[in-house]
């Protein structure tokens, strides 16, 4: 049921996939299409002169700006040239013979025509005014029929415009569009030089920059030559196809209406103004062909100098990396007069880990240069030292509480997270114990040194079993066999353990005394106690005395010694 399920979910998951494929790629295509219906003006090109524009704003050098104000100017050049052939080509094509484009053109015509005879006529009654007083009014009048006629022609180029028709009108306007950018345009401003990069990342930086603004430069470069050779293509055709001048001699030029001549003449000049143009507008892209080809030589001279530099730092890192090797080398010959093998290796580690901190501080300088943000720096810095060295700062300080009043001293016996011992040393980051079991078994060292970070004496908690004679409780059992008086006996084996301790336990009281005095807390007592317990083979005494920990096991040996003692006498006189 659950590999089903998995199934199933795999399956809505690929289906949605696919749908979203599907979606991405539909919209996609709508998006293409509705750009390349928007965008809609003409046969002006004017990428070359947004390339231009493109590569000054990353011009970073004098040189290249001088070199990109150039390519800017040639582009421009072109595109003015550009428009004006189009403008006057547009002006001279025939409207269509048919459609609503055909009704708008003739509209426009009229009016135009209109317009031009309003124009004369203002110009005649003008003269007439002077001299006739009827002419005024008649002017009046023929001034508001030009205003008429003005709106009649503004509204049918507007009403052509929006059809498409008016090319030369679309044409105007983009030639505005073009030199109101150029005007807002802003000059770049000449910089000096900038200073060669000193550290390899920014070098690495500059490299990858500047093959990439070369890329670029090339591509421009191999535009500015292709539009160059469409631009001769078309020069050659268009020369090809150059119509012969009229003969101003001949019957012909009789015959043939003057109109018919005249328009051939206007024909001609336009093709030979157009060729003029294309010759100019090849020239302007040979020059700007050249100005990438220098373009692009100041970058190739500055991508020699930039591996010049990368070259010298990837010698540094190198140069570094034998040293810490070399060093490693020298440090381990160094230490050869070692005998202690622990303590050799120990070292040795030492030392590796300081030259290759060394060398890997120095590659960060080589890659990444000296830090510039240096209170910055310092506060993160020292905000991750504290996190990183948390505990050291914590032992630290648990050093200054161990060595108080209430701390621990060497030679106490105290007990650490569980395991106890004597302590041999308390540094300033860590407290060694001399492990001597746990107290069950005090007394028998394990040989074993235990080391404590001292955030113990502030994060956790210590036991401190020792004052002056480092006392601690211990305990004795004696089984009394049946018969006899046992509450005798085992008052007897109290009164022997009392009087083997009873210096012990004085001193014991004396220094709890002194303890407990400065907390206003009761006296403790250090007098053994015992009571009776039944066992399988008779009665069972236990006995608590104090002792010291160094000596348990020896004042055990001589409790035992005197109790055996008393059972025997015991054990003598119950004899009959």
């Amino acid at each position: 049921m659950k590999v089903r399920s998995n199934y199933l979910a795999a399956i809505t998951v690929t289906a949605l996939l696919l749908a979203c494929v599907a979606a991405w790629q539909l919209t996609r295509d709508n998006n293409t299409r509705t750009q390349k219906k928007a965008v809609q003006v003409p046969k002006v090109d004017d990428r070359l002169l947004l390339t231009a524009r493109q590569l000054a704003a990353v011009a970073d050098t004098a040189a290249e700006q001088d070199l990109a104000i150039q390519a800017m100017h040639f582009a421009d050049q072109e595109l003015d040239q550009d428009f004006a052939t189009s403008i006057r080509e547009a002006a001279a094509s025939a409207p269509p013979s048919s459609g609503p484009q055909h009704d708008l053109a003739l509209r426009l015509a009229q009016a135009r025509t209109r317009l031009d005879a309003d124009q004369q006529r203002i110009a005649q009654l003008t003269k007439d005014a002077a001299t006739k007083s009827a002419a005024a009014d008649k002017l009046q009048m023929a001034k508001a029929q030009l205003a008429l006629d003005q709106d009649e022609v503004d509204d049918a180029q507007q009403d052509l415009a929006r059809q498409g028709g008016d090319e030369r009108a679309n044409l105007q306007r983009a030639l505005q569009d073009h030199q109101a950018v150029q005007q807002k345009a802003p000059v770049l401003a000449k910089v000096p030089s900038t200073e060669p990069p000193e550290t390899l990342w920014r070098q690495l930086q500059l490299w990858f920059a500047l093959n990439s603004r070369q890329d670029q430069v090339e591509a421009a470069r191999d535009a500015a030559e292709r539009k160059a050779s469409v631009l001769s293509q078309t020069h050659k055709a268009l020369e090809g196809n150059l119509a012969p001048a009229p003969e101003t001699a001949g019957e012909d030029e009789e015959e043939e209406d003057a109109s018919e001549i005249v328009a051939r003449l206007r024909r001609l000049s336009d093709q030979r103004k157009t060729l003029v143009e294309l010759d100019e507008r090849i020239q302007s892209m040979q020059q700007l062909s050249a100005v990438y080809q220098n373009w692009s030589s100041v970058l190739g001279a500055r991508r020699r100098g930039v591996l010049h530099l990368l070259l010298g730092s990837f010698a540094a890192v190198l140069a570094i990396v034998l040293g810490a090797i070399l060093a490693g080398i020298g440090a381990r010959r160094l230490l050869a007069y070692q005998t202690d093998r622990r303590r050799l290796h120990q070292l040795r580690v030492i030392s590796s880990i300081a030259i290759q901190t060394l060398a890997l501080g120095l590659m960060l300088l080589v890659i990444f240069g000296a830090p510039t943000q240096m209170p910055t720096i310092i506060g993160l810095a020292t905000a991750g030292l504290t996190v990183v060295l948390k505990d050291f700062i914590v032992a630290f300080f648990g050093w200054f509480v161990l060595m108080g009043r209430n701390g621990i001293r060497i030679g106490d016996w105290v007990e650490i997270n569980g395991v106890g011992g004597e302590v041999i040393e308390v540094g300033v980051l860590r407290t060694v114990l001399l492990e001597m079991g746990n107290w069950t078994n005090t007394g028998h060292p394990t040989g074993r040194r235990v080391a404590f970070v001292n955030n113990f004496a502030i994060e956790g908690h210590f036991f401190n079993f020792s004052t002056t004679g480092q006392w601690l409780w211990d305990e004795l059992q004696v089984t009394i066999p049946l018969g006899g008086d046992p509450y005798a006996l085992a008052e007897r084996i109290r009164a022997t353990v009392e009087q083997a301790t009873a210096e012990d336990a004085k001193l014991a009281e004396q220094d709890w005394e002194r303890v407990t005095h400065q907390y206003g807390t009761r006296v403790f007592s250090a007098r053994p106690a015992s009571d009776l317990r039944p066992g399988t083979n008779g009665l069972i005494v236990n006995v608590r005395y104090i002792t010291r920990a160094p000596l348990r096991y020896e004042v055990k040996s001589r409790l035992f010694e005197a109790i055996v003692d008393l059972l025997q006498k015991s054990a003598a006189k119950a004899a009959p």
